[in-house]
């Protein structure tokens, strides 16, 4: 059975922790600065402050961060591998030329043709671009797809949930069986649903809770949670990394990866094997 892990930890600084080349793919949909215009416009319904909303279910990732996270994305992937990015057009425009100086090739947007108009005005949306990055070079597994992907948005309660069966293709066409995908802001758990019924394994991070519940729930019956401490129960805390900078070192931190256990107020250290 494949795995999956959910941590609760901030997205730059849960890859930071991640050791280099280690990830197969990535593919993220980050909660990007204009969600916050459009929502102050009135352009929008989805992201109104309400039960259902996004502000129930996370924070906005400001445009800043975006170096920072890319150059953390770039050190975790492997050569040769792929990622892909979720965004609108006004992200899509301040994001590109940061992951080429940083050394990504970026080949096209793909386009998410969501089969029915949303919201807005001067002609309504029904697309959402999914920027294609490539460190090293790598081909894709299937060289018939075309660059506009049709599948209908789907409505289960959270906001900007994408379908698991679109995000399918990315994995199909990057990856293999056995693969790690990786997703920094996991949101509904769309992204693990895809690796793990295409027999990869799956790690993500997101600071919501909620996200976190709903996930896990997807996810459970579909792969084998390892980093249960870290994962969706919140059973008693979240890592505190400076206690285990304290005892592994700060050049050291792929600790993760050990079967190691920890009590619940860290009053222990971790005991390796």
């Amino acid at each position: 059975m494949n795995t999956y892990e959910l941590i609760n930890l901030d997205a730059v600084e849960w890859l930071k922790s991640l050791p280099s080349e280690s990830v197969d793919l990535f593919i993220t949909d980050p909660p990007y600065e204009s969600l916050e215009k459009h929502r102050s416009k009135g352009t929008t319904t989805r992201l109104k402050v309400s039960k259902g909303s996004s502000n129930k279910w996370f924070e906005i990732f400001p445009n800043e961060r975006f170096e920072d996270l890319f150059i953390e994305v770039f050190r975790v992937l492997k050569k040769n591998s792929h990622f892909y990015l979720f965004c609108d057009q006004e992200t899509m425009f301040y994001v590109k030329p940061i992951a080429e100086r940083l050394g990504f090739k970026f080949w096209k947007p793909l386009v998410w043709d969501k089969e029915k108009i949303g919201m807005g005005y001067h002609y309504r949306a029904r697309y959402e671009f999914i920027l294609f990055f490539e460190k090293g070079k790598r081909k894709l597994n299937n060289l018939g797809i075309p660059d506009v992907l049709s599948c209908a948005r789907i409505r289960n309660g959270y906001p900007t949930e994408k379908p698991s069966e679109l995000i399918k293709t990315l994995v199909e066409q990057s990856t293999v069986e056995g693969d790690l995908v990786v997703d920094p802001f996991f949101g509904s758990g769309s992204a693990g649903v895809a690796a793990l019924e295409l027999k990869r394994n799956f790690m993500g991070s997101d600071i919501s809770k909620d996200a976190h519940e709903l996930a896990n729930e997807k996810l459970s019956v579909l792969g084998e949670c390892v980093n249960v401490k870290n994962s969706a129960k919140f059973e008693e805390s979240t890592l505190e990394i400076s206690k285990i900078d304290a005892y592994f070192g700060e050049s050291e931190r792929s600790f993760r990866f050990y079967p190691i256990t920890f009590s619940s107020s860290f009053s222990s250290l971790p005991v390796l094997p």
